[in-house]
């Protein structure tokens, strides 16, 4: 946590805390009553709730409003129904290319908000998305899925020390467009031995229980940084290179965010078996998983938070869109 989060630990009630993770584009996720608004371009966060704590020196009390750059703000998690934010702060954050997340009644991320313009030559780009032909979604799938397989093959290997071969195997013989769904053969395979020593016969299930929600929440704050990522490089989240969901407006940020999965499961595998008894998504758990968009992944050769490699990928996509280059760039995960 930053500086922010430390002192206002000191200053009011343990549960009333604003969890704030410093990084390259901060994730800021507010979990208690609190008002924001905007401010000479500086996010101005009020906490009312200390106001009533007569604990509190009349001295600090001015403590209790601190202020933050937008230009530094990359995520913000709404996680709390007492949260007042003002059309100018939203104005200003979808400016700045934030992504807006909000939380439901138990914590799990179930809204996203994006800007709509994202890229100077947003129009042009948009048509080159939207001229891609089928053969070449069927091959950038097949580099997708490729990827995704053998990152879950590196996971595997450093959770369990074992080698997975098959996940070599199945990585190699997936074909253009996966119409043998390779994917799903690696899936189940990949899910039956995760969590093998630790769990009997787990099984993935959005509904299911811990570490699922675990893995929910870690993949709504992967989704919201690929979202952020594909609109900065002007291009449209919605249309997927696969999946293709009418109810869905985010299909080409799930579509690009497949290799990056794994990095999320070996994320929960750790918090999980450190953390054996948790069940619930409290303000500790919430400071770990905001952290995900810093973790250390490698692309292109070179070691970079996920972040960062997010757009370095999306701005691949559009090269292959508009037939600059043959191949997106995607992170490799080392054993």
């Amino acid at each position: 946590m930053i500086l922010l989060a430390h002192i206002l630990t000191r200053l009011i009630k343990p549960n009333q805390i604003i969890n704030l993770v410093n990084m390259i584009k901060r994730t800021l996720c507010f979990s208690n009553p609190a008002y924001l608004s905007l401010n000479n371009s500086q996010m101005v966060i009020k906490l009312p709730g200390a106001a009533y704590n007569k604990k509190v020196p009349p001295i600090f009390e001015e403590k209790t409003t601190q202020t933050v750059p937008i230009e530094d703000i990359g995520i913000v998690v709404l996680d709390n129904r007492q949260v007042t934010i003002t059309q100018g702060l939203i104005e200003k954050l979808l400016d700045n290319n934030t992504a807006l997340i909000t939380c439901d009644g138990s914590h799990l991320p179930v809204g996203l908000m994006l800007p709509l313009c994202g890229h100077t030559v947003q129009s042009e780009r948009f048509r080159a998305q939207i001229d891609a032909s089928l053969p070449l979604k069927k091959q950038l799938w097949q580099q997708t899925i490729r990827q995704k397989i053998l990152n879950q093959a590196a996971v595997l290997e450093k959770t369990s020390g074992d080698s997975h071969n098959c996940m070599h195997v199945w990585a190699n013989e997936v074909r253009s467009g996966d119409p043998d769904n390779t994917e799903g053969r690696a899936a189940a395979y990949y899910w039956r031995n995760l969590f093998k020593s630790h769990i009997d016969n787990f099984v993935r299930d959005r509904e299911g229980v811990v570490p699922n929600s675990f893995l929910n929440y870690g993949y709504a704050i992967l989704r919201a940084v690929i979202a952020r990522s594909l609109v900065s490089s002007g291009l449209l989240p919605t249309l997927g290179i696969h999946h293709h969901n009418r109810y869905n407006a985010y299909c080409l940020a799930d579509d690009i965010m497949e290799p990056y999965r794994p990095y999320v499961d070996e994320f929960v595998y750790t918090y999980y078996t450190s953390h054996p008894d948790k069940i619930e998504i409290d303000k500790d758990f919430k400071a770990e998983f905001l952290s995900i968009p810093t973790l250390d992944v490698v692309i292109d050769g070179k070691r970079s938070p996920l972040m960062v490699a997010a757009t370095i990928t999306t701005a691949s996509l559009y090269k292959c869109y508009d037939g600059t280059i043959r191949k997106i760039s995607y992170p490799e995960m080392i054993c």
